[in-house]
Parts: structure tokens; C-alpha cells; sequence
């Protein structure tokens, strides 16, 4: 048995069924809501993981990610189930904060794996509040804001600091550029998102090897992935 405890939310009863069996035959524990009403009457703090269904009634998947994130501050994995898979629509997850996307009809093994993936590399937050970062031999002190590959300083710009910082602190989640716009460049600069291409580019020519690992998912934005 696993500490991990994990809502799934979705109206359509018999699928909850079997994504809660086969869960708990993981060694999971599986609570169901059949609307996004009833999973905001639960104590949504206690669980790791939620598997969200897009289309709901009155209340969509969409709406609740975006209560449980801006509203209640809730910083879980959230995997999307969904029917739907326009880019827009795609987009709209992983801006609100998304961690995967497992698409209709899909089999319970591919749920399984990913729900591992995703348990296993933790929370965007679980970095943040640390003084510095360390991969292998990369360590990004947040702190002094230097940045050494095997004990060699790498100067960076302070707009490429920021970037990397973002990427690393949320390894293995997309940032859309707009995001990533959002957090590093000033209020109301006009900025292009080919300005964030170029900075990647730079980034991950400065990292070596470690450079590898920014990757762009085309028409989701980039992430710091270390695992294919």
C-alpha cells in the first residue's frame, strides 16, 4: 500500500469504477466524485493526485482546476481525462496548470503509467523555498543567482537566470511561453514569444550537456525533462 491518495472525478460512473479498482490494486487509495460540485464538498487538501474529467455538467473540469489552483491555492498533480483534444483546448489545461493529458478511449495501463510518472517527479512546488538546485554535477544557487557545471561558473543573463529557474524549479512541467512571458519580463513590456526561442537557444547552449534537457513541445510551450 502506497501514502498516496488519489480523487477521481468524472460522470460517468462505470469508468470511475474501474479507474478506482485497478488504482487501488496498485496499492492506492481511490475516493470517486461524479461532478466537480461534489469534489469541492471533499477535503481536496488530502490528496496527491486528481484525475479530472473535462466535460462535466454545470461545472467543467476546466472551471474546477482553475478553483482548485487561483482560488484554494492547491498545488497536486492534476491529470486531465478528456474527450476533447483541439490544441486550444489542450493549451487551456496545461495553462491551468495541467500536469498531463490522457485522452478518451484509453487503457487503464496507460492511466497507470502516467498517474507513477507524474507521483513519482512530485509537485511544481516541491523546489521552491530552496536555496539552491542541484542536478548531478549542475548547481543552480537561487540565492548568489550563479550557476556551476562541474564546479565551473557559467555566466548567465539575468533574463536567462529567471528562465532557468522556472524550468527547473517545475522540472518535467510545460510552461507556456505566454507563462514564462508572464513571470520573467516586466508588467506591460511588449515582448515577442520568438524572444523566448532565442533564450532557450542560448540557455541551453551555455548548459553543455545539460542543455538536452529544455525541450519545446511543440504548441505547448518548454520543460526542463531529464526522462523521454
Amino acid at each position: 500500500m502506497t501514502d498516496h491518495k488519489i480523487l477521481i472525478v468524472d460522470d460517468e460512473e462505470d469508468l470511475c469504477e474501474i479507474l478506482q479498482f485497478n488504482l487501488e490494486g496498485e496499492g492506492y487509495t481511490a475516493e470517486v466524485a461524479y461532478s466537480a460540485e461534489e469534489a469541492l464538498k471533499k477535503d481536496l487538501e488530502s490528496f496527491n493526485l486528481v484525475l479530472l474529467d473535462v466535460m462535466m455538467g454545470k461545472m467543467s473540469g476546466f472551471k474546477l482546476a482553475k478553483v482548485m489552483r487561483k482560488e484554494m491555492g492547491l498545488t497536486m498533480p492534476i491529470i486531465f481525462i478528456t474527450a476533447k483534444t483541439a490544441e486550444d483546448d489542450l493549451l487551456t489545461g496545461f495553462n491551468l496548470g495541467a500536469d498531463d493529458y490522457i485522452n478518451k478511449p484509453f487503457s487503464v495501463k496507460e492511466v497507470i503509467v502516467r498517474v507513477k510518472a507524474v507521483l513519482k517527479r512530485g509537485g511544481p512546488n516541491d523546489l521552491e523555498g530552496k536555496s539552491t538546485i542541484v542536478i548531478d554535477e549542475l548547481e543552480l544557487n537561487l540565492k548568489k543567482r550563479k550557476l556551476k557545471i562541474d564546479k565551473e561558473r557559467i555566466e548567465l543573463t539575468k533574463k536567462e537566470f529567471e528562465i532557468l529557474t522556472l524550468l527547473l524549479q517545475r522540472e518535467g512541467y510545460i510552461m507556456s511561453r505566454d507563462d514564462i512571458l508572464k513571470r520573467v519580463w516586466e508588467e506591460h513590456t511588449i515582448v515577442a514569444e520568438r524572444t523566448i526561442d532565442v533564450h532557450m537557444a542560448r540557455l541551453r547552449k551555455k548548459l553543455g550537456v545539460y542543455g538536452q534537457f529544455i525541450k519545446n513541445k511543440p504548441g505547448y510551450g518548454y520543460t526542463f525533462e531529464r526522462n523521454s
